[in-house]
């Protein structure tokens, strides 16, 4: 086990007896100076720091009696030591495996019988942890939450059956998932020698070699409150949050400092294709992605007209991809295109499409081509400009609706190194995005040397089986049928 502070035991015994169904007492705190920074833009969030350098935000949103806490660690897979791939994603599972307070398997149980929902995810750059809850439970998912950051139990035992576990998870959303599998190796052709590379979940086979002593130098490192972010979005107030969470995270101590420590070097350009066929595939598909800048890694502009670029072309029905490509030529039954940049390192623009009954994957991409090539040659109008805008602005009614989500919007973006003002400054800066900016962007992430292709298509059928052998030649064996379409297979050109 181990354990870097001591919480009393009665916590335990209060959880598993159900006492804390009882609301706690009422918590007198009234919002009025806001601690920390206060943009009232995007949402009505506050933000401070502890002393142990935990950053907490709270986003007010009295409507209904729910909150949503999340706790958020600035640790992913791209952080991983080499050859330890999965670990991050091992963890995750471990956090719920129990703490001297809290029994193995009890977390999630105690969590629905006061009457709310728990879960948990781990990406490339962070790892997340979050409850929705009645406001009344705000302590007690407070109390667990910090619990297990400081105080989780890491035998043997436990960790060989989760790791044993998380490979079984492989096996069924990787192994037997075509398009996770085809994900994956577009990704080592993407990246090479960047982090990015490897897969959250991690490669079988430095999974099956992670030990107890990787997982317990795991959580000494990255698991304390100066590499987290607590967020809580819903009917709670600035001094209630500040209150509680001195009480619960303040008391465990501030763990070592460090920077994040990855290789950021790209390897000279060059475009990748990968094409997987698979049995289990029903219908092609076609994908592309460009390494791009990110919010982090670029010019501050640059991720805000990556937005607009990628609406004009590919968000929506009323994108140019869509239009042209699914209600004109009718080469695909879906066309459209993305950006993500939300990222401690690089971000990634790209485009995807699903060929029509009658049309292959080569014609998804001939058509998105030209499609490129005539905005890179004709530019985008002021028009196309401002209508995307709008329709990325309208988006923020749907964030501003959930505390979930101003949850995880705000969570993200602080784990991969933006702060609370550039969400509060998103609806300014996309209004500040001009048609040449859009097109400087597009020259300079849309080219030759910086893209991997995947391409998905059904195995072919097995050979047919020849005619039986005329009577006069009995000995004449008949052929049997290939087994060509039964192994999954990829291959970079």
């Amino acid at each position: 086990m181990t354990s870097r502070v001591t919480r009393p035991r009665a916590l335990a015994a209060a959880l598993l007896a159900g006492a804390l169904l009882a609301p706690p007492p009422a918590l007198a705190a009234a919002e009025t100076a806001t601690p920390g920074a206060e943009i009232d833009q995007v949402f009505d969030a506050h933000a401070f720091t502890l002393d142990n350098g935990l950053q907490v935000v709270v986003i007010p949103d009295h409507r209904v009696p729910v909150v949503t806490q999340m706790v958020w660690y600035k640790v992913g897979a791209a952080d991983e030591p080499p050859g330890k791939s999965g670990i991050a994603h091992l963890f995750e599972h471990l956090m719920f495996k129990g703490t001297d307070e809290i029994p193995p398997g009890e977390f999630s149980k105690i969590v629905a019988r006061n009457g709310g929902t728990d879960n948990a995810f781990t990406a490339s750059d962070y790892t997340a942890y979050f409850q929705n809850i009645a406001a009344d439970r705000l302590d007690l998912v407070m109390r667990m939450e910090a619990d297990r950051m400081a105080d989780l139990t890491l035998d043997e035992k436990t960790v060989l059956t989760e790791r044993d576990v998380v490979l079984e998870e492989r096996l069924s959303r990787v192994a037997n998932e075509p398009a996770a599998l085809l994900g994956e190796r577009v990704d080592l052709a993407l990246w090479t020698v960047h982090p990015y590379r490897n897969p959250v979940i991690g490669w079988e086979h430095e999974l099956r070699e992670l030990t107890r002593d990787d997982a317990v130098a795991f959580y000494r490192q990255w698991y304390a409150p100066n590499n987290a972010i607590l967020v809580v979005a819903g009917d709670a107030t600035v001094e209630q949050v500040r209150t509680l969470a001195e009480e619960t995270y303040g008391a465990i101590p501030r763990g070592p400092d460090f920077e994040r420590e990855r290789v950021r070097e790209l390897p000279p350009p060059a475009d990748s294709r990968v094409v997987m066929e698979h049995p289990r595939v029903g219908q092609a598909s076609w994908s592309r992605q460009y390494v791009a800048p990110s919010y982090n890694i670029g010019e501050a502009w640059e991720p805000y007209a990556l937005q607009v670029l990628s609406e004009i072309l590919g968000g929506g029905s009323v994108s140019r991809l869509y239009q042209q490509l699914v209600v004109k030529d009718k080469v695909a039954v879906s066309a459209g295109a993305f950006y993500r940049g939300t990222a401690v390192d690089y971000g990634t623009f790209g485009f995807y499409g699903t060929p029509a009954a009658d049309r292959a994957p080569e014609d998804v991409q001939a058509a998105i081509d030209a499609e490129v090539a005539r905005l890179l040659d004709e530019g985008v109008t002021a028009e196309e400009v401002t209508q995307a805008k709008q329709r990325l602005k309208a988006g923020l009614v749907y964030a501003r609706d959930s505390s979930q989500s101003a949850a995880r919007t705000i969570g993200a973006a602080l784990a991969t190194g933006s702060t609370l003002a550039d969400v509060q400054a998103w609806p300014q800066r996309i209004g500040a995005v001009t048609p040449e900016q859009v097109m400087q962007v597009a020259r300079d992430v849309l080219r030759e040397g910086q893209s991997a292709t995947g391409v998905l298509l059904p195995a072919a059928p097995p050979e047919t089986a020849a005619a039986p052998a005329p009577a006069a030649a009995p000995s004449t064996p008949a052929s049997t049928p290939s087994d060509a379409g039964t192994a999954a297979g990829g291959k970079a050109g």
